[in-house]
């Protein structure tokens, strides 16, 4: 699996964790029983990021903390990755306690998520190597409810 920024940042025990402490802010597409794209969250606490956010589930937190959206090298090109951050954050809306959702990603990644709704909040104070970050949120409440039916 790679991000849609070339390589899955979170390694196969991260993954590992976040499915084991918040398995309800993750979501999987599967395609005849395979799983060809994920996107992994946890809950935090604070108005931005820190460190501390890449490795941490804040159970009372009312912000989730997109760590990656990621999709099968078969399976990029094909909208996949928009559709299933689309319908991932629908599926926030269905926990009341959820108020935005917020992810850190590079600057040509920028246009990406704001085409799903995100808004620029500025630089993150994280950085990894030579690496810098834009942090993004999405308000998801304050908006309309998903429609009925919508398996929520």
């Amino acid at each position: 699996f790679i991000s849609v920024s070339g390589e899955c940042p979170l390694h196969l025990d991260e993954v590992r964790h976040f499915l084991t402490l918040c398995p309800e802010l993750s979501l999987g597409w599967f395609e005849e029983g395979r799983l060809v794209a994920f996107i992994i969250g946890s809950l935090w606490d604070q108005e931005r990021l820190t460190m501390d956010a890449l490795t941490l589930h804040k159970p009372h937190g009312t912000t989730v903390h997109i760590h990656v959206l990621a999709v099968h090298r078969t399976f990029r090109q094909q909208g996949k990755g928009s559709i299933l951050m689309w319908r991932y954050l629908q599926y926030l809306r269905c926990h009341p306690y959820v108020r935005r959702a917020v992810l850190m990603c590079e600057d040509f990644l920028v246009p990406f998520y704001q085409k799903s709704g995100f808004k620029v909040l500025g630089p993150t104070e994280i950085t990894v190597g030579p690496l810098s970050f834009t942090e993004m949120f999405y308000p998801v409440r304050g908006h309309a409810f998903m429609r009925r039916n919508s398996g929520c």
